[in-house]
């Protein structure tokens, strides 16, 4: 019969179908017949790109699943920004003007997200019906999702590298900026009333009008109580005009002005980076090529056996969730916000 660790005797040596270790997934290792297997209960361990966390990451926010992902092997990386090239009649025999378009780079810098999650040991031996780790690292895929989107899109204070990780694209639609030659709210309108068509028509001429409109790579990224606001947007005959498939009130909006929406519970202002934001709701229309989002690593996991980790004097596993990111506004003009201030 094989011993857990709990009774081994000293110079106890393990045989075949003891528990040696841990997988970074929490799952006991056990020791096979004819070896030793190798052990590596602290490794970071990546969620596969089909598996349940991704998959409810990708779903759940709009920076990962629309943004312009950019591979980062550092913890800061430049990203080169091209501010356009002019162009002029050249007469015959006569000399090519020299562009004088002035390039720079936008800085991404990895902020680290994560969170430890205590599991009783108990749990994790006496549950049949339920996968305790599976459920719980969906879980923090949720809240990692409304948390991003809000640190990204909708914080209003400025990046301080710890409650404010990054500048939002709301901060920065909200601020000066020289080197865009971008203006403090120009693309940034206040809606203190019932949304109206008019407002929404208006925020997308912010961009339609620019040089940063390209059709394959708009997004709307909209909190959900815009979904309501769609739904009674209504023509002179008091039909929805957003609601595709119309036979009455049904369906939820996907478009606006046939522009596809994501609606992302992040998207509402709030000081500090939360995955439960309190603010204004918000809904940004733009060109998602000119978000950029660094990945340098995650989201993963690592855990500790309630037998050997931390957590040993109280019989619980923990798991360690994480993901580090970097973000970007590369251009401004590049989007529009509609901020909801009142019901």
């Amino acid at each position: 019969m094989s011993r857990s660790r709990f009774d081994r005797p000293m110079g106890w040596l393990p045989d075949s179908g003891d528990i040696i270790g841990y997988h970074a997934n929490g799952f006991p290792i056990y020791l096979p017949h004819g070896g030793v297997a190798g052990i590596g209960v602290d490794e970071w361990v990546p969620e596969e790109w089909e598996g349940r966390v991704i998959q409810r990451v990708n779903q759940m926010s709009a920076v990962e699943a629309r943004s312009n992902r950019i591979p980062m092997r550092n913890d800061v990386k430049h990203v080169p920004r091209s501010s356009g090239v002019g162009v002029e009649s050249v007469p015959k025999g006569g000399t090519y003007g020299e562009d004088l378009s002035a390039n720079d780079s936008v800085l991404l810098t990895a902020r680290k997200i994560g969170k430890i999650i205590r599991i009783d040991q108990e749990d994790l031996l006496d549950s049949t019906a339920v996968n305790i780790i599976a459920t719980k690292k969906v879980d923090w895929a949720t809240s990692y999702a409304k948390f991003l989107d809000n640190a990204t899109l909708a914080v209003t204070a400025a990046e301080n590298g710890t409650t404010v990780p990054f500048t939002s694209l709301y901060r920065s639609l909200r601020t000066t900026n020289a080197d865009t030659s971008y203006t403090a709210d120009d693309n940034h309108l206040v809606s203190a009333c019932a949304v109206s068509y008019d407002e929404l028509s208006e925020v997308l001429s912010y961009v339609e009008e620019g040089d940063y409109w390209s059709d394959g790579d708009m997004y709307v990224i909209a909190h959900p109580v815009f979904r309501r606001v769609l739904r009674e947007i209504k023509d002179s005959q008091l039909r929805p005009i957003f609601v595709g498939g119309q036979g009455g009130d049904r369906g939820t909006p996907d478009t606006v002005f046939d522009v596809p929406i994501h609606y992302s519970l992040g998207a509402k202002t709030h000081p500090t980076a939360t995955d439960a934001p309190t603010g204004n709701p918000l809904m940004f229309i733009g060109n998602m090529r000119y978000i950029d989002l660094g990945i340098r690593s995650g989201p993963e996991s690592a855990a500790a056996g309630a037998d050997t980790g931390p957590a040993f004097s109280s019989d619980q596993h923990l798991l360690k969730m994480r993901s580090r990111r970097g973000w970007a506004v590369a251009h401004e003009k590049a989007f529009g916000v509609l901020e909801k201030t009142a019901s």
